[in-house]
């Protein structure tokens, strides 16, 4: 019974903390998301260490990955998505065995955490790719001198609402949330700002 309770509980730290780094990538600067992921990967790994490992069930995790990414390219093949998430269950149903060798995953917890996961990550993917290749409404050289508001704490990076865009920003002096900063320069798509004080954001 231990060895079940600990092994769904390692899978399911294991799945948050994967989905709270790749959310920690996709908006930098805040922090906890960094430490919830590092948090619960080092748990996860800790509970993993009494566990046994069946390695072709991480092998079909692994590549699960590739219809994942192409799900995300063709967002209208659905069956990428389903393969992807297939290979997700299947690898998760196996991932941890029992000593008599049984599989230690609850197959219903691996069902709901499969789908509810990819179908998260695919939503994120699909977001971020169809940011990227939007190009930006106004040069970003115009918007040297423009004033803003930071959405997220800026330290040193982070991100700022400019004249009805959210753009990354970077600072080397820690801008809390909330806070109205300048443009001074950028370096490509990033933003590097001041911050202001007693001036409106009549330009945010």
């Amino acid at each position: 019974m231990d060895v079940l309770i600990s092994a769904n509980v390692a899978y399911v730290l294991l799945v948050a903390g994967f989905m709270l780094a790749v959310l920690a990538m996709f908006a930098p600067g805040t922090g906890f998301l960094e430490l919830g992921a590092l948090f619960m990967l080092i748990l996860a790994g800790y509970l993993t260490t009494n566990l046994q490992i069946n390695y072709w069930a991480l092998g079909v995790l692994i590549l699960g990955v590739f219809p994942f990414l192409l799900a995300l390219r063709r967002s209208r093949q659905w069956i990428y998505l389903l393969i992807s998430i297939l290979a997700l269950l299947i690898g998760s149903i196996f991932l941890f065995r029992q000593p008599n060798g049984l599989p230690a995953i609850d197959p219903a917890l691996a069902v709901v955490v499969s789908i509810t996961s990819g179908s998260i990550m695919w939503y994120i993917g699909r977001k971020v790719i169809e940011a990227s290749e939007q190009r930006p409404s106004i040069d970003p050289n115009q918007m040297i001198g423009m004033i803003g508001v930071t959405r997220t704490p800026v330290n040193p990076d982070g991100s700022v609402y400019v004249d009805g865009e959210i753009w990354t920003a970077h600072s080397d002096s820690p801008i809390p949330v909330g806070s109205k900063v300048r443009i001074i320069s950028r370096a490509g798509l990033v933003l590097e700002v001041e911050t202001i004080k007693n001036q409106p954001a009549t330009q945010a």
